[in-house]
């Protein structure tokens, strides 16, 4: 039953991102899970995830099926934990050789045990025609959905990207009515302070709302960057930066006029799924950095739950229009 669940969700992800994508094209985030590498076509990537995505939700909803067609599905989702497993490779070895640090353990290693499940149960498999409680099935996969976005964070989000990039943009919290950063705003801004004076960056591109009182968490952030050695005129300020959908939607059409081909993101771990995702759907590319926490922040776990709402919201949205 655990095979088959894991096979609902696997093969319904795949589906809703495939479809997705003929609709919006830049919506398939089937990246977040597998990632076939660059030399293979598109086109042959596409079709083996629609046959995959296909036969796991067949699996998934017969009990007991032929065993050719069984073993089959057997085949895909070995081949599938293979990739999976040359994904761990490759983030080990760019782990081992610095180019990121962080979490030790990849999601695709996660992948790769979950497909290797299936791929055992589907081998060992016998001949009937019986079905699995569907709503068995139904519920166990809804409950991998809803924790899906945990595991980003987890595993996503607390791995440092950072390397040299042509500008950092730093996401708001909360500033005090006498300017004063919060822990949150105070650990993020520090840590694009760490990527300039590192050299990786030359300029920092500061986003938020307003604050507790006149100082803008924007603002709040430049004061901050100013007494750590940054310059001011390496400083971009966007006071309309109220949510992450409007510093993506602020932020892209400044990259596009600097020409930026790299660009690094600092938010709390928590966060970076949702930042990475809504600007791939406004077709950026970035490099996602945690920010160093000085001390363990109290609503976090607030936070992360808050976050797999969010998470579903953004994902099953359209890009984000740019401000004119």
């Amino acid at each position: 039953m655990i095979a088959r669940i894991l096979a609902l969700f696997i093969g319904l992800f795949i589906a809703i991102n495939l479809l997705g994508n003929v609709l919006w094209p830049g919506f398939d985030a089937n990246v977040w899970w597998i990632h076939f590498a660059s030399w293979v076509p598109a086109w042959l990537v596409k079709n083996s995830l629609a046959i995959s995505a296909t036969a796991l939700i067949i699996f998934a909803f017969r009990n007991r099926q032929r065993w050719q067609r069984a073993r089959f599905t057997a085949v895909i989702a070995a081949a599938l934990a293979i990739i999976a497993f040359i994904n761990s490779i490759s983030f080990y070895w760019l782990l081992a050789t610095g180019r990121i640090a962080g979490f030790p353990l990849p999601l695709s290693l996660v992948v790769c045990g979950a497909l290797i499940w299936i791929a055992r149960a589907g081998w060992s498999e016998a001949p009937s025609d019986e079905r699995a409680p569907r709503w068995i099935l139904v519920a166990g996969s809804a409950c991998l959905f809803a924790t899906f976005p945990l595991a980003l964070m987890l595993f996503f989000g607390n791995t440092d990207y950072r390397r040299p990039a042509d500008a950092v943009v730093v996401f708001g919290a909360r500033a005090y009515k006498d300017g004063r950063l919060s822990d949150a705003l105070q650990d993020r801004i520090r840590t694009a302070c760490e990527i300039y004076r590192a050299g990786l960056v030359k300029r920092l591109v500061l986003s938020g709302g307003k604050g507790d009182g006149p100082i803008t968490e924007a603002e709040a952030m430049r004061n901050y960057a100013l007494k750590h050695g940054v310059r001011a005129e390496d400083m971009f300020i966007d006071n309309q930066g109220v949510n992450t959908e409007a510093t993506v939607r602020d932020t892209t059409p400044l990259f596009a006029q600097w020409h930026a081909k790299r660009v690094l993101a600092v938010s709390h771990f928590y966060h970076l799924p949702r930042v990475k995702l809504a600007y791939q759907r406004a077709g950026v590319e970035v490099c996602t950095v945690p920010a160093r926490q000085g001390r363990f922040l109290g609503q976090i776990p607030y936070n992360m739950a808050r976050e797999v709402a969010a998470f579903w919201d953004y994902y099953l949205k359209e890009k984000p229009a740019a401000r004119a």
